[in-house]
């Protein structure tokens, strides 16, 4: 049965992860369904972590891109997104985790489903240790005030990126992919099973809350077109979801 499942690209940009980047391609080489090739795009890091990653180009599963300088996360996402060529993308940060089953169940509940858009509980580790549950069917105007898809949870069919691009912003590039992506399909679907292990650091996205919004004040405007009252709705809602989500430290 394991030539019939479908071949999965996994998108994993990289940037300065000595410390973190080994368990996060430990936790691929772990996977149960093995029918997947890991696209790492190394963003210029330091010498310790190019290093750690050139003992995985020996992998044949593992296709590995250095850049020659650095262009952040959203150019290395979109890099590997246009040298991808499987049925399905699979998105994974490089201090994020993923338990043995995560693709053999969410690649399961899709075809199951026929869903385009998936992606399922997880716990935050690092700075806070939390349990998140997403919402069970989340559309463009509930995913703008709750934004609980974390990238590293999230399969979509290559099909339905063409077209759909991280934008290059200082932070929350994948904040307005997810949006796109939700505009086009209407709906993404929450596995409930925890099966992602995402850090938060004192530089990620969630460990500063007024940085945070403030650029997803400003994408809600420039790319999501957003006028003043919707945008002030979304990011009020924001807030007192992430409050429920992580507490106020």
């Amino acid at each position: 049965m394991e030539n019939k499942k479908t071949e999965v690209d996994i998108i994993l940009p990289n940037y300065n992860s000595a410390d973190f980047i080994d368990r996060t391609i430990k936790s691929v080489l772990n996977q149960s369904y093995t029918k997947w090739r890991l696209i790492l795009v190394d963003d210029f890091s330091n010498t310790e972590t190019k290093n750690k990653i050139k003992r995985y180009e020996k992998f044949k599963k593992i296709k590995i891109y250095w850049l020659k300088k650095n262009k952040g996360a959203a150019y290395c996402r979109n890099f590997a997104i246009k040298n991808s060529n499987s049925n399905y993308i699979a998105f994974l940060d490089s201090d994020d985790i993923w338990g043995k089953n995560k693709l053999k169940e969410q690649i399961k509940f899709m075809k199951k489903n026929n869903y385009c858009f998936t992606c399922t509980n997880y716990k935050t580790i690092g700075l806070k240790q939390k349990v998140i549950t997403p919402p069970k069917k989340i559309s463009f105007n509930k995913f703008i005030k709750n934004t609980s898809i974390a990238t590293s949870t999230m399969i979509v069919k290559r099909k339905i990126s063409k077209g759909v691009r991280f934008i290059d912003t200082k932070i929350c590039e994948d904040y307005f992919f997810k949006c796109q992506i939700l505009k086009k399909i209407k709906f993404a679907y929450c596995l409930n099973r925890y099966l992602t292990e995402y850090t938060i650091r004192k530089d990620s996205l969630q460990s500063n809350k007024i940085r945070n919004f403030y650029w997803i004040w400003k994408i809600n405007t420039k790319y999501n077109k957003l006028n003043f009252y919707d945008n002030l709705i979304s990011l009020i809602s924001i807030s007192l979801n992430s409050l429920k989500k992580y507490g106020f430290k």
